[in-house]
């Protein structure tokens, strides 16, 4: 065993960022190394760096999380983000948001594996309305490798409730897609997008992330007018 009783393979970051749950950030490795890439989770050349490039990547990003809130994951996938983040974090509510039956499964199985309480695995995309009127207004929404800026803020910002924020893994890309989807964000209801690194002190490589916050929306001309005409015509 390693330091603090971790696998030999187990970086010794994995002990400050999840702590007491280090164990169960193993297991979640071990499951996709067995199962990840036969299951069409990861790519073949991804088993070498689980630790770095995925799990570790993922938790991190909890720094951009407030304790106690709700989360939901959208494209959950192989469990990216919002595994790494229950295991480190458990004192959110996270909802792993997946469409494909294949991958609902495989989540639904390590949630039970790892005994990942307050965790809920629900089929479906973000932007469907069935999604959207069964899921509560989150206080987060996260989401990794899922779309660029502007097609991920239309899907997403309406999961999220006022001054809660979207929280999206992106790389060096990130400032390109500001610039490019700025009009497109604040469309969706967005604030200004901010570039975040979460895990400086931690990882080799930090992790890039661009924070929305969700704003309340403006009423057009005509709608305020309306509401206006609205309250002359009750008084």
């Amino acid at each position: 065993m390693g330091p603090g009783g971790l696998e030999p393979t187990t970086p010794t970051a994995a002990i400050v960022v999840f702590g007491d749950h280090a164990d169960r950030a193993e297991r979640f490795v071990a499951m996709l190394r067995e199962e990840g890439v036969r299951r069409g989770l990861i790519g073949p050349r991804e088993l070498d760096r689980l630790w770095d490039r995925h799990v570790l990547n993922s938790a991190v990003l909890g720094e951009e999380v407030p304790r106690e809130t709700t989360v939901v994951d959208v494209g959950s996938g192989a469990g990216l983000p919002g595994v790494p983040l229950a295991i480190s974090r458990p004192d959110l509510d996270i909802v792993l948001l997946e469409p494909m039956a294949r991958r609902v499964e495989w989540l639904e199985e390590v949630v039970d594996e790892l005994d990942l309480d307050g965790v809920t695995v629900v089929r479906g995309r973000a932007e469907e309305k069935a999604v959207r009127a069964q899921l509560e207004l989150a206080d987060v929404v996260t989401a990794r490798a899922v779309a660029p800026l502007a097609r991920l803020a239309g899907w997403c910002l309406p999961l999220v409730r006022e001054s809660g924020t979207l929280v999206a893994l992106k790389g060096a890309s990130a400032a390109d897609e500001i610039e490019r989807d700025r009009a497109a964000v604040a469309k969706a209801g967005g604030g200004e997008p901010r570039i975040a690194q979460c895990g400086t002190d931690i990882l080799d490589t930090p992790t890039t992330v661009v924070v929305v916050e969700r704003v309340a929306r403006q009423r057009s001309g005509s709608q305020r007018k309306r509401s206006k005409q609205k309250g002359q015509r009750s008084a």
